[in-house]
């Protein structure tokens, strides 16, 4: 039997599929269709499995990643907002135009806060109030809420979120709100199954998002298991942006799950090949067509973070607090610039070289994709200054490299062009992972860089300069690396309860409750624990794992030292424990690296060109399968494999190590 990863790129979609019996991987790549994702989906499983000669009936799972839960709120082509309604408690129906003081342009007096996702006239006001303490004060007027879906449903309402206050603590006016709407409406969100947790404003948001996310989520997964059919045997997973896999009921419940899909895999698979390789501290950088994402992984867990921004601003990797729509749900901890393969060169106004944020993405791409390209991008760089070859993809997609060359020649000498562009994306790409290290109190030197994405490989040995980090992997498959990640993963299901109380050994009863619950539900589960805990009197938290049973001494100290590292200081105060998280994890059977059991000592380079780093150099290419642990060069030197090209300048030294993966030291 084979397992399918399908991830669903900006560029690119990638398919890996695992033979269960022997563990040979095979890959296929073809062009993303951005209009039409679950066509590219498809068609390009059935010519993987075609290709490979598999039958549907030989095929055990399929987990798919995907972006169009973002590109939603990003407002893609062919991707219209549906139209939502909220109800929300008497006084509360602007709460989320309200939302924070946040600026994030301090003194542009022209700002304009993110355009509600919900405009005025659809946002409904219903009487009834619960306490912060949980008791009710004035009953929900379940014929109120009646009469208000009536009207939002000759509005012509698709989906409805309902938030009502202090809903967190006791959700009865929830639960029977969404029994009434449920006659009315196919897709009804309540926050206290979305967010769960204190502040209105941002249990509100995430409760908008999901409900504005059902039609969309659910009509392209119903499309797709329509399409899989077919594969009557197969399981269909989806990745979650926690790092695990959801099923797709879980998926269109609470669609806001998915809008860090792709990405989330690839930190994934570099804390399983982490966990493999013994290496505790990893940078995870993936660098595809479209944008460049970093994460950490310590101890073998990628780092989290319990809020998210989604379609807001971005200044160099850094999310914009206020600029776009918050969600209270766990992330794996990324920062993304746009820096891709497919990212557009350009002169501004007053003549100074830019590179992005504007992508040529998959149609039509980069000039030498020869697809109607006219803009330079990263991609033509690397080809005029002949890092690329002149064909990819296995020579299945010839490069135009005359066409890369004359279209920087638009905007100057074309080498310097080149050089002075990749010098640009490279300083944006350092500081992403400045921002998931330096100022998480982290030392970016400390730490070994996986470097992975079709254009991950091309460009991390300029990244690792820039940061001063000595050694670089670059894994098996690195071109489709976060697809692999895919089949890495296990289940994953959350649950979170507001507590709202000192941090004592007490907790244990409260996270033995949640467990029990869990339990009914998945009960092959294991769980894993994380407290949102602050000093007391402070605004905001820190998520920190927890041991079982719990002891209330040792996540003092956990708290305390992730505090240090945050903020670089430590409070003679209580800790409080604001909400507590468990995670119910499935564990599944995963893919894992063979290792290679050859070692021939003859390598030769399958061909020599000229390829400009300092100077134009007479530069050996290798073919990755041609090499094997016993491999060993000074660069500068290139090597080439079916979805992605690794290049070493001069000043490393590469080597392959047992599971045939590259290592790159710097001298």
């Amino acid at each position: 039997m084979y397992s399918v990863a399908v991830d669903v790129g900006g560029t690119f979609t990638d398919f890996v599929i695992l033979n269960e019996e022997n563990g040979e991987i095979l890959t296929y790549k073809v062009l993303s269709t951005p209009k039409e994702p679950e066509r590219g989906f498809i068609e390009g499983l059935n010519k993987a499995l075609t290709k490979f000669g598999i039958r549907p009936s030989d095929v055990s799972v399929i987990i798919h990643a995907t972006t169009i839960g973002t590109n939603l709120l990003l407002g893609q082509v062919n991707l219209e907002i549906p139209k939502t309604a909220l109800f929300t408690t008497k006084g509360f129906r602007d709460i989320i135009e309200i939302g924070r003081q946040n600026r994030p342009r301090l003194y542009d007096i022209f700002f304009e806060k993110p355009k509600p996702l919900v405009p005025r006239d659809l946002r409904f006001e219903v009487s009834e109030r619960i306490d912060a303490w949980g008791k009710i004060i004035e009953d929900l007027n379940t014929d109120e809420v009646e009469k208000l879906a009536r009207e939002a449903k000759d509005k012509g309402v698709i989906s409805v979120a309902v938030a009502l206050l202090h809903s967190y603590i006791n959700p009865t006016h929830e639960l029977k709100a969404k029994e009434v709407l449920r006659k009315y409406f196919r897709y009804v969100s309540i926050s206290y199954e979305v967010a769960p947790e204190p502040r209105e404003y941002e249990r509100t948001s995430t409760t908008v998002i999901n409900a504005v996310e059902m039609p969309i989520v659910s009509k392209y997964i119903d499309t797709l298991k329509e399409w899989l059919s077919t594969y009557e045997k197969a399981n269909f997973y989806i990745m979650a942006s926690s790092g695990g896999l959801i099923n797709p009921e879980e998926a269109i419940t609470r669609p806001m799950q998915l809008i860090e899909s792709g990405p989330a895999a690839g930190v994934v698979a570099s804390a399983e090949l982490a966990r493999v390789l013994g290496i505790d501290k990893v940078i995870s950088f993936d660098m595809g067509g479209t944008t460049a994402k970093a994460g950490t992984v310590i101890n073998y867990e990628p780092e989290i973070t319990t809020e998210y921004e989604v379609g807001g601003e971005v200044h160099h990797g850094r999310v914009i607090k206020g600029s776009g729509y918050p969600i209270r749900y766990p992330f794996i901890d990324l920062a993304e610039v746009s820096a891709g393969g497919g990212t557009i060169i350009w002169r501004d106004e007053a003549g100074a070289l830019r590179v992005g944020p504007i992508s040529a993405g998959a149609d039509p791409g980069p000039i030498c994709y020869g697809r109607g390209g006219k803009e330079p991008t990263l991609t033509d760089a690397n080809t005029a200054l002949g890092r690329l070859g002149e064909y990819l993809l296995g020579g299945s997609m010839k490069l135009d490299i005359d066409g890369a060359i004359k279209g920087l020649a638009k905007l100057g000498d074309p080498i310097d062009v080149a050089l002075n562009a990749i010098k640009l994306a490279t300083l944006e790409m350092a500081r992403a992972i400045r921002l998931v290290t330096i100022e998480r109190g982290l030392d970016p030197q400390e730490f070994t860089l996986f470097a992975f994405g079709g254009a991950g490989p091309q460009f991390v040995a300029g990244i690792a300069d820039e940061l001063g980090i000595r050694r670089v992997v670059v894994p098996v498959e690195p071109g489709l690396f976060s697809a692999l990640g895919l089949l890495m993963a296990d289940l994953k299901f959350e649950t979170r309860r507001t507590v709202l109380e000192p941090l004592t050994d007490k907790l244990e009863e409260r996270f033995e409750d949640v467990e029990n619950e869990l339990t009914r539900k998945f009960p092959n589960a294991y769980f894993v624990r994380y407290v949102d805990a602050r000093y007391a009197g402070q605004g905001w938290e820190l998520t920190v794992q927890v041991p079982k049973p719990l002891n209330a001494e040792t996540v003092r100290r956990a708290f305390e030292e992730k505090h240090l590292l945050a903020y670089g200081f430590k409070l003679d105060r209580p800790v409080e424990v604001v909400t507590i998280r468990v995670f119910a994890v499935i564990p599944r059977r995963k893919y894992k690296p063979n290792a290679i059991n050859r070692c021939s000592g003859n390598y030769k380079p399958k061909s020599y060109r000229r390829v400009f780093f300092d100077d134009w150099v007479e530069t050996p290419i290798y073919d990755r399968h041609d090499l094997d642990p016993c491999f060993k060069a000074e660069g500068p030197l290139i090597i080439e494999e079916y979805a992605s090209t690794t290049v070493v300048p001069p000043r490393w030294t590469i080597s392959m190590d047992k599971y045939g993966n590259l290592i790159l030291t710097r001298g």
